[in-house]
């Protein structure tokens, strides 16, 4: 017999096996986007001046009356020329971006996938300020426009769904990824202020613990990057205040690290001990390695020397040493 007429058979049995243990297929659950159109009104608006927007969808069963909400991540700009960079592109205008999102992971309806939370209303904020749903202020130089409205974005897409049956919830979990994990840490106590005072709230945070610490040359290359973006972007108004009233630098309670104590509300952290991001940024940037001496270790933590690893193991300390 040749090759080929056993290839067609076999293929075909490999084809009726994953169509039996996985009944789904190749099927994606995607979701339209909701704009909200009464934003305006609380002046919030995306970078570019878009309205902001969001994707839901609704929970089932058990979970109907539960809510999960997941803010974007996608970095910052900390700068007028990055932020009009930023305006031009999907991570500024609800305009730019794709109009259905496919909901994976922590949001598909998959039980044997998701099983915690697949019968969940399940929410995913659009992000389009460039400050992790924080900033409250504009820049107008006379022909050009930005719009550093986070927080209002923030407040417009919550009033959108209160009466959509969040202000009822019996559960709800607030989460994010990178910048989008910045923002529970940011915004973690004012959901649960909007919620039924009988609601079971907490928050999850993944690869959102941005650290204050010097980087290899001993300069703060961090810090001065977020003090910069929440200067530019109106934001300490909006940080924790306890957090803010008790510290010399109100700037620095943008880092978890100072703001994490003053937050009440139950609080899951998930973060890489070795983050490649705050390790390539924040550690290792690049106006600190001006020769190159990191890049093999930045590429292949294997080819790091010991006296790297003792540097990078002062981020690993710092997570593993987080309050249990």
């Amino acid at each position: 017999m040749s090759p080929t007429a056993v290839e067609a058979p076999l293929l075909l049995l490999f084809l009726l096996a994953a169509a039996l243990l996985c009944p789904l297929g190749g099927a994606r659950l995607l979701v339209e986007m909701t704009v909200v159109r009464n934003a305006s009104s609380i002046g919030a608006f995306c970078l570019d001046g878009s309205l902001p927007a969001y994707h839901l969808d609704r929970g089932f069963g058990a979970g109907a009356g539960n809510w999960l909400l997941q803010f974007e991540g996608g970095g910052w700009c900390n700068d007028v020329k990055s932020c009009f960079e930023r305006a031009n592109s999907r991570r500024g205008s609800t305009h730019l971006m794709t109009k259905w999102e496919d909901f994976s992971g922590i949001l598909s309806n998959n039980a044997s996938l998701n099983p915690d939370f697949y019968n969940w209303n399940r929410v995913k904020l659009r992000y389009c300020d460039g400050a992790s749903f924080a900033g409250d202020a504009l820049f107008d130089n006379g022909t050009s426009v930005l719009h550093f409205k986070g927080q209002k974005i923030w407040e417009s897409i919550i009033l959108d769904l209160l009466p959509k049956g969040l202000g009822t919830a019996r559960k709800a979990l607030l989460s994010g990824c990178s910048a989008g994990g910045l923002a529970t840490f940011l915004h973690c106590e004012n959901f649960t202020n909007y919620l039924p005072r009988n609601a079971s709230v907490k928050c999850l945070s993944d690869a959102g613990f941005f650290l204050d610490l010097r980087d290899i040359g001993l300069n703060h290359t961090m810090r001065n990057f977020y003090k910069d973006l929440v200067a530019l972007q109106g934001m300490e108004q909006n940080l924790n205040k306890n957090c803010t009233a008790s510290s010399y630098f109100p700037e620095l309670c943008i880092f978890p690290q100072y703001s994490l104590k003053y937050i009440t509300t139950p609080f899951f952290i998930l973060n890489s001990a070795y983050d490649v991001f705050q390790f390539h940024h924040g550690l290792v940037p690049p106006s600190a390695d001006l020769h190159g001496h990191w890049n093999h270790c930045k590429l292949n933590p294997a080819e790091c020397s010991e006296l790297q690893i003792q540097r990078r193991n002062v981020h690993k300390f710092m997570f593993c040493s987080l309050p249990k």
